[in-house]
């Protein structure tokens, strides 16, 4: 079952057994670490495809683009 389908009553569920697990004072701070897990997994993300893209763009070694003198 992909987590896409989910909805609004499973979502609530979720968070009911959360509360019960974990109680109502520790649930912002898993809040916020899974923020930050999420931002530093995307932060990652994205830079690991941003290196890719450079690494395309510049020349390799021996292999320098000369533009012939006119």
């Amino acid at each position: 079952m992909p987590f896409g389908n989910i909805g609004i009553g499973g979502l609530v569920l979720i968070l009911i057994i959360a509360l019960i697990i974990f109680g109502p004072s520790k649930l912002p701070e898993l809040g916020k670490a899974f923020g930050r897990t999420l931002s530093e997994f995307k932060g990652a993300t994205r830079g690991l495809v941003n290196g890719e893209d450079e690494e395309k763009k510049k020349p390799e070694a021996g292999q320098e683009s000369v533009l012939p003198n006119k």
